[in-house]
């Protein structure tokens, strides 16, 4: 894996070592990460499908839309929040302060986020060579008396910057990336991706 070239503050010399996603504080010298993540708990990005819009921990509203590069992700069947068994896609990605952050989608937003993996697959693309963004879209449920109003994602999508995106999947690869509280043992796969207790070293290791 590639090293980043990044200097000493106090002799100004190159520092060996350094990877991608790593700097140094230039007040104490310390090597540290450029994205900050405490870990199982990743930034929560909200998306009220009632009301179709993006917030930050259900507070925070920040509109209709929202634009990130997915550095991991699971897409999977479980009961979790309190909710019923459903499918559910978690993407996890880095946020404009440089946090580690989270988004859950469900329903017909996660049909939606297939009809962008087939593609981009055959392309030799994946979800991680791209900025998504979700926009809520407004549905009518007419079967109901009155009828019912619900909103459902859709998502367009560019390529991404190539060097940033190296830079993300070795950040994704080397450090545990998962949601404590959306854990739970029956949790069945559809794809996933970086996604996990363990770091890619650590996976390798256990299988030796």
């Amino acid at each position: 894996m590639e090293t980043a070239r990044v200097l000493d503050p106090q002799t100004m010399e190159p520092i060996t070592g350094i990877k991608s996603w790593q700097t140094v504080n230039q007040q104490t010298g310390d090597v540290v990460s450029k994205y900050k993540y405490l870990e199982g708990h990743p930034r929560n990005y909200r998306f009220d499908a009632k009301e179709g819009v993006f917030s930050i921990n259900g507070t925070e509203k920040i509109g209709r839309s929202l634009t990130f590069q997915p550095i991991a992700w699971r897409i999977f069947t479980d009961s979790i929040l309190n909710q019923p068994a459903k499918q559910w896609a978690e993407l996890f990605f880095i946020d404009e302060q440089k946090c580690v952050a989270t988004v859950l989608f469900h329903g017909y937003s996660v049909d939606n986020i297939f009809r962008l993996i087939e593609p981009l697959y055959y392309d030799d693309y994946s979800l991680a060579n791209v900025v998504l963004t979700a926009t809520a879209e407004r549905k009518e449920n007419t079967k109901i008396q009155p009828k019912g109003v619900y909103y459902i994602a859709q998502f367009r999508y560019e390529l991404a910057d190539t060097d940033l995106t190296k830079q993300r999947q070795e950040f994704a690869q080397e450090n545990p990336i998962f949601r404590q509280d959306t854990l739970t043992d029956p949790a069945r796969f559809k794809t996933s991706h970086l996604y996990g207790f363990l770091t890619i070293d650590q996976q390798k290791a256990i299988a030796r």
